[in-house]
C-alpha cells in the first residue's frame, strides 16, 4: 500500500499522468496549437522554475488557512468552469412550457457531450454568470475583445426526434432591457421598430450569451412538418404520443367550482386555474388522464380542446409572419425544415420562410429589389443551407414560446440534451411539503 501511495505522489508519474488527459483533451478539441502548453506541465511538475501557484509558498508544507481557502476556491472555479463548459450543467424550469413532462421549479442536468460541447464564442466572461453580472440589471458578464466562430466537439449523438433539448434562443440575438421577458422581434411587429428604439434600451447579445430555452425536439433537419387541429405529423405521419402532453380545455360545470383536491391530484398548478364563476367555466391545461377524470365528474357538462382557429388575428403572432402563410398554433404547415448542404428554389412567396436563416443566422447580406432576390449584392433563385435546423415545441402546447412563433432553431444554437432532474419544487407549497420526492433524481423522457 505504501509503494501505491509513493507512485501516486511521483512526480514523473504526475507529470505522465496529467500530460496525457491534456494531450487527449487537445485532441478532442483539435486545436493542436495548445500542445504548446505541454512545457507548462514540465515546469510544473518536474523543473519547477515557475511559481505557478503564485499565491502559495514554496516549501511551506503547511500553509496558512487563507491560502488554502484560496487554493481550494481557485480549484472549485477552473474545476466547475471546465465541467459546465464540455461535459454537464445545471438549468433551471422558470416557466410552464413543458408542463407536465418538466414542471415549474424542476432544477435538472443537461448534458453537453450527448450532442458534442459547443466552444464558447465569447470565452472571456465572468465564471458561472451567463449574460449579465450578479447583483446587477443591465451589466454584462462578458467581454467581445475575443469572438470565436460556432465549433461543436464530437459528442454521442445526434438531436434525434422527441428529445428534450436545451438550446439558446433563436431570436434573443437583440433584446428589450425593460422587457426582456418579450422578443424583441414581436414587440417590433406589435408597435414598430421606430417606437421601440425611441422608447426602450436596446441591446445586443452572441449566440452563447442569449437566454437559455428548453423544448422537445419534434421535427429535425429534412423533415417536413404539419400541424391539423394541434395534432403534429411528420413526414405525414402522426407524431409519437408523449404521455405528459398537454392542450388547453374549455370545461363548463353547472354554475358550480370543481374541488380544489381532486385539481391537486392532477397535478393541475394553482395559477393554471382560471375559472369564471358568472359561467361555471373552466379553462385549465388538461393531459389525457386530466381530461379523463374531469369529464366523469357530477358537476361537469362539457369539457372541449380549445383550438385557434383565426389565422388573420393569429398572423403577426405565427411564424413566418407573413399573410401568404395564414397559420395557427393548431394549424400549421406543411413546413420543411432545411438541412445543411440541401440546396432549394427561392422566390418571393417561399422567402418569408428561410430570409431569418439567409441574413441572420448564416450570415449572408439579404436584400430584395424590383420583386429579385439578391444574396451578397448577387441575383439569387436558389440558396444552399450551412447548417441544420431543427423545429421546437413545448409539451404544453397552448401555453408555450415555441418555434410555431419565431421559426426554426439553429445548430449553432443547441447547448445540450436534457438528462435527469436532481431536486424538484412545488411553488404552491412551502418547505419541506414542497420537495417532490417523486421527481427526484428522475430521468427525463
Amino acid at each position: 500500500m505504501e509503494q501505491i501511495k509513493n507512485i501516486l505522489k511521483n512526480r514523473y508519474f504526475l507529470f505522465a499522468l496529467s500530460t496525457s488527459i491534456f494531450i487527449l483533451w487537445v485532441i478532442w478539441v483539435g486545436n493542436y496549437w495548445l500542445l504548446l502548453g505541454i512545457p507548462i506541465f514540465v515546469d510544473y511538475h518536474i523543473t519547477r522554475k515557475v511559481n505557478w501557484t503564485f499565491w502559495k509558498k514554496r516549501g511551506v508544507k503547511k500553509q496558512t488557512a487563507l491560502v488554502e481557502w484560496v487554493d481550494a476556491l481557485i480549484f472549485a472555479v477552473v474545476a466547475a468552469t471546465l465541467i459546465r463548459m464540455f461535459f454537464i450543467e445545471a438549468y433551471t424550469i422558470p416557466t410552464s412550457s413543458m408542463e407536465k413532462s418538466l414542471l415549474v421549479g424542476d432544477y435538472l442536468f443537461v448534458s453537453k457531450v450527448s450532442y458534442g460541447p459547443k466552444l464558447p464564442n465569447t470565452p472571456l466572461s465572468f465564471p458561472f454568470a451567463h449574460h449579465t453580472l450578479p447583483l446587477t440589471k443591465n451589466t454584462k458578464s462578458y467581454l467581445e475583445w475575443i469572438k470565436r466562430p460556432y465549433k461543436r466537439l464530437a459528442g454521442f449523438g445526434d438531436i434525434k426526434r422527441d428529445d428534450v433539448v436545451v438550446f439558446n434562443f433563436p431570436e434573443g440575438d437583440t433584446v428589450i432591457v425593460q422587457h426582456q421577458e418579450r422578443s424583441y422581434y414581436s414587440v417590433v411587429r406589435e408597435i414598430g421598430r421606430e417606437r421601440v428604439h425611441r422608447d426602450y434600451d436596446i441591446v445586443v447579445r452572441p449566440v452563447d450569451k442569449r437566454e437559455n430555452y428548453i423544448k422537445r425536439c419534434v421535427a429535425v433537419a429534412g423533415d417536413t412538418l404539419s400541424i391539423s387541429r394541434g395534432q403534429v405529423f411528420i413526414n405525414g405521419q402522426k407524431q409519437e404520443t408523449i404521455d405528459d402532453m398537454q392542450y388547453n380545455y374549455i370545461i363548463r360545470t353547472n354554475g358550480t367550482s370543481i374541488n380544489s383536491k381532486i385539481l391537486d391530484d392532477l397535478k393541475i398548478a394553482k395559477a393554471d386555474r382560471f375559472f369564471n364563476p358568472a359561467g361555471g367555466i373552466y379553462e385549465m391545461p388538461l393531459t389525457s388522464e386530466a381530461y379523463d377524470r374531469i369529464r366523469q365528474l357530477n358537476n361537469v357538462h362539457s369539457v372541449l380542446k380549445h383550438e385557434n382557429t383565426n389565422p388573420t388575428m393569429m398572423t403577426k403572432a405565427i411564424f413566418p409572419h407573413s399573410p401568404n402563410y395564414p397559420w395557427t398554433e393548431d394549424n400549421f404547415g406543411p413546413l420543411w425544415i432545411p438541412k445543411k448542404g440541401v440546396t432549394i428554389d427561392i422566390d418571393i412567396n417561399n422567402l418569408p420562410l428561410y430570409e431569418r436563416i439567409i441574413d441572420q443566422y448564416e450570415g449572408n447580406l439579404l436584400a430584395v429589389k424590383d420583386s429579385v432576390i439578391y444574396i451578397n449584392d448577387e441575383p439569387a433563385t436558389s440558396y444552399t443551407f450551412k447548417m441544420d435546423y431543427y423545429f421546437m415545441m413545448g409539451d404544453n402546447r397552448h401555453n408555450s414560446a415555441d418555434s410555431r412563433f419565431w421559426g426554426f432553431v439553429p445548430e449553432d444554437h443547441v447547448v445540450g440534451k436534457a438528462s435527469f432532474i436532481w431536486l424538484s419544487l412545488d411553488t404552491d407549497k412551502r418547505f419541506p411539503a414542497n420537495i417532490r420526492w417523486n421527481r427526484v433524481f428522475r430521468g427525463i423522457n
